[in-house]
């Protein structure tokens, strides 16, 4: 059975996919959203219906409250600096209903396949088994979903207990880790987090991380301040003395925020991490006011990356060996879309070319929202993003040419590659209040274009 419904399709009601439904919903626009889950709110829910989610038990936003909010729905001053899951899932909820469109989800429903049609409608097929017509698909699927191991795997092979940090909820669950012995592969946000947890006294015996590549370790505090205090909300505007202020900034950045570190955390190498050999705005830094902690009180042993594996013995790279019981990889996520056949739209390198990270060149009806790797929240980015594409589907803003979008996103895609360190985590990474802009000035230009 097919059905001709809403002009437009989203896929998934997370952070980014109810950001779209906002902007649609106040702009009149026809629209569904399909979520998989029973809930809103994506990574953030824990224990998601949808088995999507990367949420710990434990975990907190490592962005401050105020700059993670949607530049329309401020966070209640009852929260704290860095709120749990919990409140992020609840403040999620509060914006959908404070604006009004729940009815717009679907809920308990994915989205199995979407074809794009000769007239550049989409068919899409839902999993209670309803197909249907819509005339633009906007995908707000996530990239922290789908895990990503090391590629090649380490040589032997190993007979204990592995998982992915995305499956972690607490110490015993899934897997059970008390009074065990732990490698966590990884030094990314979520490495760190469970290394810190794993290793605090009367719960697992021995945890060691072994660090594939160094990173810049960064508190979540400067003083008594948030880390992120000093930058603008990426929603509002600079005025003439802020974008003077980021300029001179941004020629000084790495020596005025690795002198910062060092002050308040000290140097990776001097606190058992292996010596960056990039910048630290050359990378995603690690945020972790604990790690520091731990390290220097002997609950967490730092290994250099995993060499091979002999049953249970684990050989590290500098030759020392450990018997280990469970291998937590915390190695990041592929980006997939698992709803487009290979043929259609296949991932190269963990990126794929758009215009300003949301319209594809060659398909005039398909978008994507969220798929971006900020240094800042990903709420008030998806938001920016949706404006735009509000604007787009209202018709008061045109694209450029179809060449000159493939221009700009091979340009972008250059400059982030020699900047950026060369690593999957990096493909898709963004300068948060530089890509805003950005979006601010494309659509001013848009607009002339018509």
């Amino acid at each position: 059975m097919i059905e001709k419904n809403q002009s437009i399709c989203i896929i998934g009601a997370g952070s980014t996919g109810i950001a779209a439904c906002k902007n649609f919903h106040q702009a009149g626009l026809d629209f569904i959203c399909y979520e998989a889950s029973d809930q809103i709110g994506g990574n953030w829910v824990y224990k998601n219906k949808n088995q999507m989610s990367s949420a710990y038990k434990s975990l907190h936003i490592n962005t401050s409250r105020e700059k993670m909010e949607y530049s329309d729905f401020p966070m209640p001053d009852s929260f704290p600096d860095f709120p749990h899951h919990s409140d992020i899932a609840k403040y999620f909820n509060d914006y959908v209903d404070h604006f009004g469109f729940r009815d717009k989800i679907k809920f308990n429903t994915s989205v199995v396949s979407a074809i794009l049609l000769e007239d550049e409608s989409w068919q899409i097929s839902t999993s209670d088994g309803v197909t249907y017509i819509y005339d633009n698909l906007v995908v707000a699927n996530g990239h922290h979903w789908d895990p990503r191991y090391p590629n090649p795997d380490f040589k032997g092979k190993y007979s204990g207990e592995t998982m992915h940090s995305h499956h972690y909820l607490e110490p015993h669950d899934p897997v059970d880790c008390m009074g065990k012995n732990i490698v966590i592969v990884g030094a990314g946000n979520s490495a760190m987090d469970i290394a810190c947890e794993l290793s605090r006294k009367n719960t697992a015996n021995k945890v060691f991380l072994a660090v594939r590549s160094p990173v810049w370790i960064t508190p979540k505090y400067f003083g008594s301040t948030p880390l992120d205090s000093f930058q603008r909300h990426p929603s509002i505007k600079a005025n003439i003395f802020q974008k003077a202020f980021e300029k001179i900034f941004g020629f000084l950045a790495d020596f005025i925020l690795t002198r910062r570190v060092i002050k308040y955390i000290g140097r990776p190498e001097d606190i058992g991490l292996p010596k960056p050999s990039h910048k630290f705005t050359q990378a995603h830094p690690t945020i972790s006011s604990e790690i520091q902690l731990r390290i220097g009180s002997g609950d967490l042993i730092i290994k250099p990356n995993i060499d091979n594996f002999n049953n249970k013995i684990v050989t590290f790279d500098d030759g020392s060996k450990e018997e280990i019981d469970v291998i937590i990889y915390a190695t990041g996520y592929k980006i997939s879309f698992p709803f487009f056949s290979d043929s259609f739209l296949k991932v190269k390198n963990n990126d794929i070319a758009l215009y300003k990270r949301i319209f594809h060149p060659q398909y005039s009806s398909l978008f994507f929202l969220g798929l971006v790797q900020p240094l800042c929240a990903m709420m008030p980015i998806a938001d920016e993003q949706s404006k735009l594409l509000t604007s787009y589907l209202k018709n008061t803003y045109k694209l450029p040419s179809q060449v000159m979008m493939e221009q700009d996103a091979e340009s972008i895609h250059n400059e982030m590659k020699d900047y950026y360190v060369d690593s999957p985590r990096h493909t898709i990474q963004i300068n948060c209040l530089t890509y805003t802009d950005d979006l601010r000035d494309e659509l001013k230009l848009g607009s002339r274009r018509l």
